[in-house]
Order: structure tokens, then C-alpha cells, then sequence
């Protein structure tokens, strides 16, 4: 197995063909795929001379409190038929994470199409995410909103701007490439639309949403994602999304950051109750469908400020990622034995200090304890984190962090 930067002189025919195997790209409908292969950081594994997987990241930066930490999203990874069950995709994985910490990123992020498989690689399950199937009719908004303005793929450059400039919290990830924005329309080019209010002081587009349609006359309606600035405005876009129940019936949409959603429904367990089991019923669901892991310890702590005591514990941290990366890799993981001080000012430096306590974590774990996904000491029932009591109650009480939420899925 031989491993290599993507070269589209020679690598675009094999890998396309990957791309339809998998079933993520119809025959002449690959314009996004050129998209993607210009803008993303792309790796291939070679199997008897052909490119039999592909791994792709872009680069961006994720929000911490109120840091912003450069960062990289696995975009991609495909393997061939012929490929599966050969290492490539996780070790190919590995490198492009090598490549990533190489180049800076601090935190890494990959949305999972099944828990356990990027485990592999030293990748936690984020929280749950909830997705909300609603007729929109049922939206109690009371905002009029005013007429908008319709939005095609041709916008891409306007509408990036747009998400660039959304309300984010912690969690939050942007991409700095319109190319990122550019792809998805492409992506979701058919019927989808996009409907927004350009308020900004030049004209810049503040406020929008994006739909595409798998049912233009009654839907539903998938509203791929929703940008705004202020709470007035995402009441707007929410009335918006209320006036088109005069003819559709179901929209599906992810729960904004900040918000219940349940709070601006009419009667939702009446809506869900008289139309389950129907193609529109209203429901509500959860699932954890992205992990997160750090690259650099040291350089995450360094960036994290929390409201709480100094706590001091000596950390043994294990990364799967080592094994499968070559000797003499410039960046092997995280493993190894820090003096870990988070609070105020947090920092983690190589060593051990035999009066302290003791933590023990896998980076899944810990990466997830530090973003907030779960508290330690639910992590130490479930996930590879162990230490004495009194230690994970002290870090239950410093990691106080909101649900971390990046509000922009791939």
C-alpha cells in the first residue's frame, strides 16, 4: 500500500469511480466532486498502483468560549469495493490528521456515518443533535415578515458571507473558503432555493436559510441550514418558513443554537399524534452524528479559559492514532504523561508529579470532557476516562461548558 497526495492529472478517473462505488455521486453530476478535490487538503492510498481510497480535509477554525481555535473537518473518506477490510481508510485517516496538526489545527471533527469505526483514530461522539419534523404551519411566530430575497447557487459568494457572519456559539465551526458554500449548493443544486433579507450596511446578506426540497409541491422541505445574526432575525426567517405551510407540509430542520425549538410549536404532541405513522408525521430526534478529537494537547489548553478553581492532576493519555502512523512521523497523536492545569489559565507540559492525582483517558474521552460533550464523571462509566472520585467531581464542576453545537455539518 502506497500513500499520496491526490494528483487530478492522474488520480481523477479512479477516484470518482470510488466516489460513485459508495453511491456519493451520480454519473454527470460530479461538478461538486471538481469543487471539492480543488479546495480540500486530499490524500490517496494506492492498492496494486490504482487509488483505491480517498481522504479529504478543510481547513477552519472552531470556537471555544470565546477563542477561536484553528481546526480541520475530515470531509471525505471513501474506499473502493475492491479495498474494504485492507487498513487503507484508517491509516489514510491518520496521515491526513498528521498533515492537519502539521499545518497548525488544534482540533479535528469528522461527521460519522456510524459510531465506532473513527474511534479507531481517536475520535469521540459529539452530543446529540436534534432534528425536528414539523408542518410549518404549526410555527407560532408572530413576526410578519417582509418579502425576501430569493437566493440561487450563483449566490454562493453572498451567502457564504452570510454564514461566515451567523450567531455562533461554543462549538461553532466556520470555513474560510467560499469553495466550502460553493459545494453544498452544487450538491443540492435540483430544486433547492435559499430565501434571505440583505440588511447589512453595504447590502450584505445577514440573515438566510437554505432549502432543498425532496417534494417541491407539499414536501417536506429540508432545510439545510439557517443563518442569522440576532434573535429578531431568526424569528423572521422562522415566519418565512411558517408562510410556506399554506401549501407544504413537513419541514425538516436541525434545532438552532440557543433554542427550544418545542417553545415556538402549536400543540406538538397533538401534530405528532394524529399524523404518526403517515409521510408527514411530526416528530422530534437525536442522534450524535459527529466526533471531535484534539491534535495538540498543550495547544488546546492553552487556549482554554474556564470559570472555575485551579485544578491540577497528572493526566495518562492514550491515542490510537500512533499505531497507525510510521516511525518517524512528524506527529504520532497526543499519548503520552502530562501535568494537566485547567482553570483561568490552562496548560498541559510531558511529565508526571507523584502529589498529584491521577487521570487516566483515551484522547476520545478527554477530547470530549474538554469540549463539553459529556462530564467526567458520566465519561467514566462509558468511555476510556478513569481517575479517583474527588478528581472527576472537580472536573465535572470546571467543564460547566454549554452544549457545544458547530452548526455546520458536512
Amino acid at each position: 500500500m502506497h500513500y499520496r497526495d491526490y494528483d487530478p492529472t492522474t488520480d481523477k478517473d479512479a477516484v470518482y469511480r470510488i466516489i460513485r462505488e459508495v453511491g456519493w455521486a451520480e454519473p454527470g453530476r460530479e461538478q461538486h466532486l471538481d469543487l471539492t478535490f480543488e479546495a480540500y487538503r486530499s490524500l490517496v492510498a494506492e492498492l496494486d498502483g490504482s487509488p483505491e481510497c480517498v481522504v479529504c480535509t478543510a481547513p477552519g477554525t472552531m470556537r471555544y468560549l470565546d477563542e477561536e481555535l484553528p481546526f480541520a473537518e475530515v470531509t471525505l473518506v471513501a474506499t473502493s469495493r475492491v479495498a474494504r477490510r485492507q487498513g487503507l481508510a484508517s491509516r489514510l485517516v491518520a496521515r491526513a490528521l498528521a498533515a492537519d496538526a502539521a499545518k497548525g489545527a488544534l482540533v479535528s471533527r469528522v461527521c460519522a456515518f456510524d459510531q465506532g469505526y473513527y474511534d479507531k483514530v481517536g475520535f469521540g461522539p459529539g452530543p446529540y443533535e436534534h432534528t425536528l419534523l414539523l408542518d410549518p404551519a404549526a410555527l407560532r411566530v408572530k413576526v410578519k415578515p417582509r418579502v425576501p430575497r430569493r437566493l440561487t447557487k450563483d449566490d454562493f459568494v453572498l451567502i457564504h458571507a452570510s454564514r461566515l457572519a451567523r450567531l455562533r456559539g461554543h462549538g461553532g465551526v466556520n470555513y474560510p473558503s467560499a469553495a466550502e458554500t460553493q459545494i453544498e449548493l452544487e450538491q443540492w443544486s435540483g430544486a433547492g432555493f435559499g430565501l434571505g433579507y440583505c440588511d447589512g450596511p453595504n447590502g450584505e446578506l445577514t440573515h438566510h436559510f437554505w432549502c432543498s426540497p425532496r417534494n417541491v409541491d407539499h414536501g417536506p422541505y429540508n432545510i439545510q441550514w439557517i443563518a442569522y445574526q440576532t434573535g429578531e432575525e431568526l424569528l423572521e426567517l422562522l415566519a418565512l418558513i411558517q408562510s410556506l405551510g399554506d401549501q407544504v407540509r413537513l419541514v425538516r430542520m436541525g434545532e438552532p443554537y440557543g433554542i427550544q425549538l418545542q417553545d415556538l410549536l402549536d400543540r406538538p404532541a397533538r401534530y405528532h399524534s394524529i399524523t404518526e405513522g403517515s409521510k408527514f408525521e411530526n416528530r422530534m430526534s437525536a442522534y450524535a452524528f459527529w466526533q471531535v478529537r484534539m491534535l495538540d494537547l498543550p495547544g488546546c489548553l492553552a487556549r482554554t479559559h474556564l470559570d472555575c478553581g485551579q485544578v491540577r492532576f497528572n493526566l495518562c493519555l492514550t491515542d490510537p492514532a500512533a499505531a497507525l502512523l510510521e516511525e518517524g512521523a512528524g506527529w504520532r497523536g497526543v499519548a503520552g504523561d502530562y501535568i494537566v492545569t485547567v482553570g483561568t489559565s490552562s496548560q498541559a507540559e510531558r511529565g508526571m508529579d507523584p502529589a498529584l492525582q491521577t487521570l487516566s483517558a483515551s484522547v476520545n474521552a478527554f477530547s470530549r470532557m474538554w469540549l463539553g460533550v459529556r462530564p467526567a464523571t458520566g465519561l467514566a462509566v462509558t468511555d476510556q476516562l478513569s481517575g479517583p472520585d474527588s478528581l472527576l467531581l472537580q472536573l465535572d464542576r470546571a467543564f460547566r461548558l454549554p452544549q457545544p453545537r458547530p452548526d455546520w455539518d458536512f
